[in-house]
C-alpha cells in the first residue's frame, strides 16, 4: 500500500509541475523510476482513471481557467496546455466541456473538470456496513463539497452556489446520507422521497471497489424508499467526461430511460425497479 501511495503521489506531483507542456506516460515513468506498465496499472487502480485521462482533465481544467481569467489567445492557451494545434485543443475541450473554447470564454462560468487528486493514505474500510451510513449534518458540508468536486467528474455546468443551497435543504429535510472511513468522508448521497430519486451520489475514487454503491442502494430500499422505484440521471453513452458512472448504475440494476438536458448538459435518466415484495430485500452478493 505504501509503495502504491508513493508511486501515485510521484505521478501527481510530476503532472502538477508540468501542466504547461506536453505530458506523456513514458516521460512520467522515466521521471518517477517506474515501468510505464506498472505505473499505468497502479495509477488506474488508485485514482479510477488512466494517467492519460488524468493529464487531459488537469490540463483542460487549466485551459478553462485561462479562458475565463486571462485574455490570452486560444491558440496560446492550446500550446500552453500541451496541444499542438488549436484544432486538436478545441476538439478535446468541447468533448469534455460541451462547448468550444470561445463559447466557454463568453459564458464566464469556470468549473474544474479535475482538481489535483488528494490521495487518502490510510484506507481501513474493506467491507463497510449499513449501520455506518448516517444522516448528514450541517457540519458535514465542507467535506461533502470536497467530495462533490472530486467525484462529480467536473460536470461543467455546475453552479456551486445553487448546489450548496440545495444541499443545505437536503440535510435539514433528512434527505442526505454520508459514510466515513475514520475522518474521511468517502461517500455521500442526496435523495428525494416522492418521487423516489437520487439527486447526487458521490464516492471517493479510492473506494469504488468496496461495494459502497450497492450498500447505499440497499439502505434506500430498506429504510428510506421501501418498495419505491428510484430514478437518477447521469452521463449519456459515449460521453468522454464519464469515468464509469453509467456502468456502475447498470451493474446495480438501473435501466436506461429518456435522454434529458439538465442545466445545459446532455444527460440520461436511469430507473431502478425494486423486486416485488414477496421476493424480499436485495442482498449483497
Amino acid at each position: 500500500m505504501e509503495n502504491k501511495t508513493i508511486c501515485v503521489n510521484a505521478v501527481v506531483d510530476y503532472v502538477e509541475s508540468h501542466l504547461d507542456g506536453k505530458i506523456e506516460l513514458e516521460m512520467i515513468a522515466e521521471a518517477v523510476h517506474y515501468s510505464k506498465y506498472h505505473l499505468h496499472r497502479l495509477f488506474a487502480e488508485t485514482v479510477g482513471m488512466t494517467v492519460h485521462d488524468y493529464v487531459q482533465r488537469r490540463q483542460l481544467t487549466e485551459a478553462a481557467k485561462l479562458l475565463i481569467f486571462s485574455d490570452k489567445p486560444i491558440l496560446e492557451i492550446a500550446f500552453q496546455c500541451g496541444y499542438e494545434s488549436q484544432q486538436s485543443f478545441s476538439a478535446a475541450f468541447k468533448s469534455m466541456y460541451k462547448l468550444p473554447p470561445a463559447a466557454y470564454r463568453n459564458n464566464q462560468n469556470f468549473y474544474p473538470l479535475q482538481l489535483r487528486f488528494p490521495l487518502c493514505r490510510n484506507i481501513s474500510i474493506l467491507e463497510p456496513a449499513k449501520q455506518n451510513i448516517r444522516l448528514a449534518e450541517l457540519a458535514d458540508i465542507p467535506a461533502w463539497m470536497d467530495l462533490m468536486r472530486l467525484s462529480i467528474d467536473g460536470y461543467p455546468m455546475m453552479d456551486e452556489t445553487v448546489y450548496l443551497k440545495k444541499l443545505k435543504g437536503s440535510i435539514l429535510e433528512k434527505r442526505a446520507l454520508v459514510l466515513k472511513d475514520g475522518n474521511i468522508l468517502i461517500a455521500a448521497m442526496a435523495f428525494t422521497y416522492a418521487p423516489g430519486s437520487i439527486e447526487f451520489f458521490g464516492i471517493h475514487p479510492q473506494y469504488h471497489s468496496c461495494g459502497i454503491q450497492k450498500l447505499f442502494l440497499n439502505t434506500l430500499l430498506e429504510t428510506y424508499l421501501p418498495r419505491q422505484e428510484i430514478s437518477t440521471t447521469t452521463f449519456r453513452v459515449n460521453d468522454k467526461a464519464d469515468l464509469g458512472h453509467r456502468k456502475r448504475l447498470i451493474q446495480l440494476g438501473f435501466v436506461e430511460k429518456e435522454r434529458l438536458t439538465e442545466f445545459g448538459y446532455p444527460t440520461q435518466r436511469f430507473v431502478f425497479t425494486p423486486p416485488k415484495k414477496e421476493e424480499g430485500h436485495i442482498h449483497e452478493k
